[in-house]
């Protein structure tokens, strides 16, 4: 716990984020940049036998009764783990979106796989500007050994083939959106300056409470290269307190002085309208020291620009 706040602060500033619940809405553009939908239907979408978890439904139908109450402008699916690389419910949501437009979507294969390129090729021209990054998974421990098989996370971030992979999205114009472990950062770097026509979307505020501060530290340095952008979402993963996580806004605060207001995102608004208000609040408190037109641009504005909506 940071020196400064006491236990009396952090309680005091769960009752100010967390009044009557009411789904109120920020004003101007909302995007969320982070929703994973699950069938309710694993006969028609099943989920293949290295799915790492077994997620409980939450199908578009009921997703996009929130996205009406809360007046969400746009959504980016990030496709799940559970799916692997079976994108067939991702592209039943595209089929059933509110409006013409409405959803984007990442994609999920296996970065070291000979066959991934031209898969992602296929799977962007079936789905014509509606892909719009490459999600990888990074999450072993460090001393672990890279995965070769089995679900697709843990691939060796150096292997040649995970570079064929980055040039093949470097030339569909995808991003790679990084689900990792902060101490990847190096690697994520030096990937990020072979292909630097590739946006790079860091998940979750890079999940820096999971690593060491000299990890973070290598987190930041990436913010010097303009196409790397940092994700607000997940802040739990950074906070080893209830909500409001109040030992993670340094964090944000760091994040937000090393990328700007024009290179972070929000994701994960809520699944509910509770949680949507929640989120909401959390919003504003994690950010109360920027100035409206930044909090605009993390809203929305800069999703709406990084993945043409």
């Amino acid at each position: 716990m940071p020196a400064n706040i006491s236990r009396r602060q952090i309680l005091a500033g769960s009752l100010v984020a967390v009044p009557a619940l009411s789904a109120s809405r920020p004003t101007g553009v909302l995007v969320d940049t982070h929703v994973h939908l699950f069938s309710a239907d694993p006969q028609r979408f099943p989920y293949p036998p290295d799915a790492p978890y077994q997620p409980k439904p939450f199908p578009v139908e009921e997703y996009l009764k929130v996205v009406a109450a809360a007046r969400i402008d746009h959504t980016v699916i990030v496709h799940p783990e559970p799916y692997q690389d079976d994108h067939r419910y991702l592209e039943y949501c595209f089929a059933h979106e509110p409006s013409l437009g409405y959803f984007k979507g990442t994609c999920l294969f296996d970065p070291i796989a000979p066959a991934t390129p031209q898969r992602m090729e296929t799977l962007v021209k079936r789905n014509p500007k509606r892909i719009v990054a490459l999600r990888i998974h990074e999450m072993r421990k460090p001393g672990t050994p890279p995965s070769s098989s089995g679900a697709i996370k843990d691939r060796d971030m150096q292997s040649p083939a995970t570079e064929n992979t980055w040039r093949k999205a470097q030339e569909l114009d995808l991003a790679i959106q990084m689900h990792f472990l902060p101490y990847f950062a190096p690697q994520i770097g030096e990937l990020a300056r072979k292909f630097p026509g590739v946006p790079v979307l860091l998940d979750h505020l890079a999940r820096a409470g999971q690593g060491t501060p000299a990890d973070f530290e290598q987190v930041l340095r990436l913010a010097r290269l303009p196409r790397v952008y940092m994700k607000y979402s997940g802040i739990e993963y950074s906070s080893t307190q209830p909500f409001p996580y109040l030992d993670a806004k340094p964090l944000v605060r760091r994040a937000f002085d090393a990328f700007g207001p024009d290179r972070i995102l929000w994701g994960g608004l809520g699944n509910t309208l509770e949680d949507f208000d929640k989120q909401t609040r959390l919003f504003d408190l994690m950010f109360d020291f920027a100035d409206e037109p930044a909090r605009a641009k993390i809203r929305g504005l800069n999703a709406m620009k990084l993945f043409g909506f």
